[in-house]
């Protein structure tokens, strides 16, 4: 007997559909008694509700919104927990080659795409400017995606002076970095600065040849984002997932390359707090020694 799975991504074009198809073909692949099906949703804002509500099993979330979340920021607390950490994520600025600007404060006054509304990413920008004492709103001529995917487009033909995006094999900054583009992330003293006003971002860095043309490794600030489930979903089958991500790992990476960091010691480590990863999942972790 299978056992279906509905799993939230976001909008099309963007990281969470490429990374969800991933998981959904590992996880169906390693443990036949699983069928994992993605859907497209408007990214972690809304994944965050869908869950709450039952109309998703598991879903992908980007730290922020979890972190409001769990620490009932602006809502209800949640009692959301984590099947698995999928990567940690650099956020920054991609620019065009030919762009005059160098640092965050260049970008002060120009049309900037901060992503799709309900996503983690526009999220986790609110905060890094707010750690430089910048709004998205007011010091920016804001710019807010329908679809993940129509950015790159923006900055390639001037509408958008930058496009904000993170991580490793974001579709967004492989096509801008593709054309010739490069990064903006905050220097080291602007990154010391956010992280003493916004603590739960962590120094993140973007490994040199993570996209094409980009020779050296990118600091900055950023967080994990995380395979979360609902409340109700049972310990069997948070177990199940846990233990097809971690036998079917080296299947993930071969289909994408950021699910390198998709691994149980990972999860471990990256849980703001232990009681927040699903007990099914616990003990499959305590099993092979975490």
């Amino acid at each position: 007997m299978t056992t279906k799975v509905i799993l939230g991504t976001a909008t099309p074009g963007g990281g969470f559909p490429l990374y969800g198809g991933a998981l959904a073909e590992t996880i169906n692949a390693t443990d036949t008694t699983l069928a994992v099906e993605p859907r497209n949703t408007k990214g972690s804002t809304e994944n965050i509700p869908l869950l709450e509500e039952g109309k998703l099993d598991i879903a992908l979330c980007t730290g922020e919104p979890f972190y409001e979340a769990i620490e009932g920021i602006g809502r209800p607390r949640s009692e959301l927990k984590i099947v698995a950490a999928m990567y940690s994520t650099a956020g920054m600025f991609v620019v065009r080659g030919d762009s005059t600007a160098r640092i965050i404060g260049d970008l002060k006054g120009k049309p900037v795409a901060f992503g799709a509304k309900g996503s983690g990413l526009t999220i986790l920008s609110r905060y890094v400017l707010d750690g430089l004492g910048l709004d998205q709103q007011k010091d920016f001529q804001a710019i807010y995606l329908d679809r993940a995917g129509d950015g790159p487009a923006m900055v390639l033909d001037g509408r958008a002076a930058a496009l904000w995006g993170g991580g490793v094999g974001w579709p967004g900054f492989a096509a801008v970095a593709q054309a010739g583009g490069r990064f903006i992330a905050p220097s080291a003293d602007e990154a010391a600065r956010i992280r003493t006003k916004h603590s739960f971002l962590k120094a993140t860095t973007l490994p040199a040849g993570s996209y094409p043309g980009q020779t050296e490794a990118v600091h900055s600030v950023g967080s994990w984002s995380f395979v979360l489930a609902r409340p109700t979903l049972s310990d069997d089958i948070a177990y199940a997932l846990a233990r097809a991500l971690h036998q079917g790992h080296a299947a993930f990476v071969k289909r994408l390359a950021q699910a390198a960091e998709t691994t149980p010691h990972n999860t471990a480590l990256a849980a703001p707090r232990p009681e927040l990863i699903h007990p099914g999942v616990r003990k499959y972790l305590k099993e092979i020694g975490l």
